[in-house]
């Protein structure tokens, strides 16, 4: 990761809690003490935000800000299994016929399914700008964003309003990604995400669900949707297979990558 990426982060994450400690930014960022010591040494340089012992808090601008989603920053899940999780685009994508029409969630998951559908020909709505981007710059797709606020952090647009593109929108298949697949359902980590991905769903005839084996078990306490709503669920070798034996109980088509076969 840019050390301007970096500490854009680490903005957030002040802007966020207000005070974060260094082993709490290490832990967020995946970057070492003396790099996060270094970056906030150079924001409070720059008078960005105040260093205190152990760490660091936002400067008091007297306004507050609700531009931020709960959740992992893309930048840093992007790299977390980053090997499987693109052989897992790979299958998601080989799951597309050229003119046909999909809808792609933004997430680290799902951006991975820019490098296999640049070969395309597809229509594709999408909420992730960091995706569109690639496809525009790299493909022949259509593609279509839907309007609202850029989330910097998450790497998305979502609008909280009912009427945007969504709705004029139809798909074969949408593909998401998710902090968690559980018997109780798909995860999600904050409500807007929700409310948006909701809007994306009904516009879709099927739901693809792109999870690695580590979130495959997983819950949280917000739930997208029911085990009822998935079609299809494509993990890797590594998955609990007893997890994978009720999504297929539900009906739920599992296909699984070899894990073994990625290259280290």
């Amino acid at each position: 990761m840019l050390e301007k990426q970096r500490q854009q982060l680490i903005l957030e994450v002040l802007e966020e809690s207000t005070f974060a400690s260094v082993p709490e930014l290490c832990a967020q960022l995946g970057a070492s003490e003396a790099t996060i010591r270094r970056d906030l040494n150079k924001l409070s340089a720059q008078k960005k935000i105040k260093k205190i012992r152990g760490g660091a808090q936002v400067i008091d601008s007297g306004t507050t800000s609700n531009f931020y989603l709960s959740g992992n920053a893309f930048l840093i899940d992007k790299e977390k299994n980053a090997d499987i999780k693109r052989q897992i685009a790979k299958a998601a994508c080989e799951l597309c016929s050229d003119g046909e029409s999909i809808i792609i969630n933004g997430g680290s998951s799902t951006f991975m399914m820019a490098e296999f559908l640049r070969e395309k020909r597809l229509n594709v709505l999408t909420n992730s700008f960091v995706l569109s981007q690639d496809l525009v710059e790299n493909s022949q797709n259509q593609v279509t964003l839907p309007g609202g606020e850029v989330y910097r952090k998450q790497s998305i647009i979502l609008s909280s309003f009912e009427n945007d593109t969504t709705q004029n929108y139809r798909g074969s298949m949408m593909f998401m990604g998710t902090p968690g697949i559980s018997k109780y359902g798909v995860m999600e980590s904050d409500p807007l995400l929700i409310l948006a991905e909701k809007k994306l769903r009904k516009q879709a005839d099927k739901l693809v669900v792109l999870a690695d084996s580590t979130k495959i078990g997983l819950q949280s306490n917000l739930v997208f949707c029911d085990l009822e709503a998935v079609d299809i669920v494509i993990t890797d070798s590594r998955a609990d297979e007893k997890v994978l034996k009720e999504f297929r109980r539900w009906g739920i088509e599992v296909i699984v990558v070899d894990a073994q076969a990625v290259t280290v």
